[in-house]
């Protein structure tokens, strides 16, 4: 073997993806048609993020070898990191159409589905892995997640424990057992689970978000909620528009039974308040406890720079919401009252925002937040510089007024919609 290519493999055994680059254009100058150096570059580039790059060098790989299997593989672990699924999925079948006995194959095959919400495909694919060898870290710990969200989780705990007890220092495996106690209800054994796995891998996305859930958790109101989260994430996107809009119209059904028939009205329109501040909690606790962590002295550290930004945003949001509203009743500011409404509403599109995906879905939802400041900005104006007939002005300030409040109440349906899209890189 080119002493070069040896040394990049180490390399990359190693996480040392920028010595490993350069040993791999070694070999590629030595040799420009180099299928599996250009593989291994490709994995080079995907580690550093250069997802372009890894494109280009995966692609140009299978175009030198296409009987290569490393070099499907490799594509398909580029494009399932560019969030590109189906091309993905096409790249990993023609690897195991090429090697069916390879199990990080089937591995990523797996993953491709637990993405995609095809929790009963994606079990096959790891159990099909496991076929070939029982005692596969990874294609055990996807087993385990997709039979969390098929339900199973007595099966999938038992997986999990079979797995730490072969390698009980895996942090994957740590970090699968942390999410399925979190499953079961038990943030704080979740939470030992969750360390571990960060001792064993301190750059654990999986686990530092493990964290994060676990000590939110431990609050009694965001633990119920996070039950709801967890149900709503093991059901398929239909099934959670059914929920959704069940829901909905079901509410405005109790209504109008409580307008029909008064004597039920006492009855019934606690159910309705009751389901209306449920809504507004499944749109606005998550960044609204990340706030709470913010201020934590231990829960800070958990919190990513990107949870930290929208932390900030929410305190920021709520502060000006709480200081408007003591100038409105504490000291008769005029128009205070529009700054408490206007900051108080925003926490629902600004949580929208946050929830949504880093990329065109968030900067769209960030368009429409910015759009209903804007409405409650120009109401301000017109009630301060309206030189009009003055039903005309009123009229205009309803308007806008009504605009924003719909605007905002209707929030979480767009970010539903958005938060489920995964733009690619």
């Amino acid at each position: 073997m080119n002493p070069s290519l040896a040394r990049a493999q180490l390399l990359l055994e190693q996480s040392r993806y920028d010595l490993a680059e350069r040993e791999l254009q070694n070999t590629l100058t030595a040799d420009p048609d180099h299928a599996l150096a250009h593989a291994l570059l490709a994995v080079c580039h995907l580690q550093r993020e250069k997802f372009e790059d890894a494109t280009r060098e995966a692609k140009t790989a299978l175009g030198l070898e296409p009987d290569l299997p490393y070099a499907a593989y490799v594509l398909g672990l580029v494009l399932y990191r560019r969030r590109r699924f189906d091309e993905a999925l096409q790249a990993v079948e023609e690897a195991l159409s090429l090697d069916p006995s390879n199990t990080a194959f089937h591995a990523l095959l797996s993953q491709i589905h637990l993405d995609e919400r095809r929790w009963p495909q994606a079990l096959e694919a790891a159990e099909r892995g496991l076929e070939i060898d029982a005692e596969d870290v990874g294609c055990n710990n996807l087993r385990a997640a997709a039979l969390l969200k098929l339900g199973r989780r007595a099966e999938a705990g038992a997986t999990i424990d079979g797995t730490l007890a072969r390698d009980p220092q895996d942090a994957t495996s740590h970090a699968m057992q942390g999410w399925a106690l979190l499953h079961s209800g038990d943030p704080r054994k979740a939470m030992e689970h969750f360390r571990e796995s960060l001792r064993l891998n301190p750059e654990s996305d999986w686990a530092k978000a493990g964290i994060v859930e676990a000590l939110k958790a431990r609050n009694i109101v965001y633990g119920l909620m996070l039950r709801y989260f967890l149900f709503m994430a093991r059901m398929s996107g239909r099934v959670q528009w059914a929920i959704i809009l069940g829901g909905y119209f079901g509410n405005q059904l109790l209504r109008r039974l409580a307008e029909a028939n008064p004597r039920w009205a006492p009855w019934i329109w606690p159910i309705v308040t009751a389901y209306v501040v449920f809504c507004l909690m499944t749109w606005i606790s998550y960044p609204m406890f990340n706030l709470f962590l913010r201020l934590h002295p231990f829960g800070k550290y958990a919190l990513s720079a990107d949870q930290k930004r929208g932390a900030n945003w929410i305190g920021a949001c709520v502060f000006l919401a709480l200081v408007s509203l003591v100038a409105w009743l504490g000291f008769q500011v005029p128009l205070a009252h529009l700054g408490a409404m206007t900051f108080g509403f925003l926490l629902m599109p600004l949580s929208g925002t946050l929830s949504c995906h880093e990329g065109w879905p968030r900067r769209l939802m960030a368009v429409y937040t910015a759009f209903l400041f804007a409405t409650m900005l120009a109401a301000l104006l017109v009630i301060l510089f309206w030189t009009g007939a003055q039903s005309q002005g009123v009229s205009l300030v309803d308007h806008l007024l009504q605009v924003f409040i719909w605007g905002a109440l209707l929030s979480g349906f767009a970010a539903n919609a958005l938060g489920r899209i995964q733009p690619t890189r």
